[in-house]
This record gives C-alpha cells, sequence and structure tokens, in this order.
C-alpha cells in the first residue's frame, strides 16, 4: 500500500534502488470454464470503460501474453501483415520470454490504432489527455469492475495467460510448441497446467461408462452365465 501511495505521487523512484520487498505470497491459477469466460468477454462490451481492459483481456487470452508484455507493446512490434507480434527481451522477464507470436482473428480485432512505430499499443492516459509515447501503468480499476460485473470477482489479469495455456493443452498442442508461444513455461508448469481441468476431464470420460442396471434388476455374475 506504502509503495501505491509513493508512486501515486511519484516518489518511489528515489527509494526503489534502496528497498527490499517482502516475497508475494503464490496464489493458484484460476481458469475459467466457458460459460464464464464467455460471460466476461460479453460483460466487457456494455461499458467504454473497460474497452482497455477488454482489448488486453482478448490479446491475453490468444496470445498467452503477460500483462508486463501487453503494457510494454508498441506498435512496432505488431506486424499487421504477416499478423504476428514480436515480444523483445526487454519487455518480458527472462531472456527465455523473446519470442513471435502469430495474431488470431481475435487479436488482430483487438489492437488499439496506434500512429506511429514508437508508440504504445496501450498508451498513458492522465485526465483524458493520450500520451502514445508513454506505456499505461494498468488497466486495475477497469478489471476490478469488469470481472465483478460478470461475477468472477478475485479474477486476476495474469490467469487470461493460464487460461490460454490450457486451452492449448487441451486441444493437443505439443509442449514445446506452447513453450514457443508462450515462452518461458517450465515442464513442472505444463504438468501443473494439465491437471488444472482433470474433474472436467473426468465428466467427459463418464460419458463412456455403461449405462447403470435399474434397481429391479438382478446382476448375473459371469461364472453363473457360463453355465446357463
Amino acid at each position: 500500500m506504502l509503495r501505491q501511495i509513493l508512486k501515486r505521487y511519484k516518489q518511489w523512484n528515489r527509494l526503489a534502488d534502496d528497498v527490499k520487498m517482502l516475497p508475494k505470497a503464490s496464489k493458484p491459477a484460476r481458469v475459467l470454464i466457458v460459460e464464464e469466460k464467455a460471460r466476461l468477454l460479453e460483460i466487457s462490451r456494455v461499458k467504454p470503460a473497460w474497452l482497455v481492459a477488454r482489448c488486453a483481456a482478448l490479446l491475453a487470452l490468444n496470445t498467452t501474453m503477460r500483462g508486463c508484455e501487453l503494457k510494454g507493446l508498441r506498435r512496432k512490434n505488431v506486424d499487421l501483415f504477416e499478423k504476428a507480434i514480436t515480444i523483445e527481451r526487454h519487455s518480458t522477464k527472462t531472456d527465455a520470454g523473446a519470442r513471435m507470436i502469430p495474431l488470431t482473428r481475435d487479436a488482430v480485432l483487438a489492437m488499439a490504432e496506434a500512429t506511429a512505430p514508437e508508440h504504445y499499443v496501450f498508451p498513458a492516459c492522465e485526465n483524458g489527455i493520450i500520451d502514445p509515447i508513454k506505456p499505461m501503468k494498468w488497466w486495475r480499476s477497469a478489471w476490478r469492475s469488469l470481472t465483478q460485473a460478470a461475477g468472477l470477482k478475485g479474477l486476476r489479469f495474469h490467469d487470461l495467460r493460464h487460461q490460454a495455456i490450457t486451452e492449448l493443452l487441451e486441444k493437443g498442442l505439443s509442449d514445446h510448441a506452447i513453450m514457443e508461444i508462450a515462452g518461458n513455461v517450465f515442464k513442472e508448469m505444463l504438468a501443473h497446467y494439465s491437471h488444472m481441468r482433470l474433474n472436467a476431464k473426468r465428466e467427459a470420460l463418464k460419458l463412456l461408462e455403461t449405462p447403470l442396471l435399474n434397481s429391479s434388476e438382478t446382476v448375473v455374475p459371469l461364472q453363473d452365465q457360463r453355465l446357463s
């Protein structure tokens, strides 16, 4: 909270190098079911104030990009002719995060307009004034109100990256192909993702079960069947 206050008044940079942050408690990723995902995207159309959060969410869901990668995305990194985004090393967490991601139709439609290569796709906006040469700090308020309206309180924006990776796994994409798209994803993380929807898989496999017998019917043991 103190850091947010200092950032708000542009004083944090004076202290940042001397402050050791407490470790963040890890929170398990949340994956939406089909109905929840559809409701989130449908609700996001309701208010103009949610436009940026909606576009960012669509890009995250269709590219596996992190929030920090979206904020650092410039127009020059987007090739609409080749339909691809280039993630540079300086805009991601590790060198392994640098990659090129193909753009789906939904991702192309979600791209905000930028007039010059050095302009940010999600530019800063303060007091209604847009500054295209500075990146947007965050869309936290819009995201919070959007998820609450969609009945998904507590859904983190980063969960959308997990959502995209999980769906790629469910489509049968190889681990290597996923790492090419999502960047720095360890084998342990892929194993974690693949188990996140175990219950959904279990329900699907129940369709293969033979129908239960009526209570009035008697099960004849196999041995008795042979004797008869």
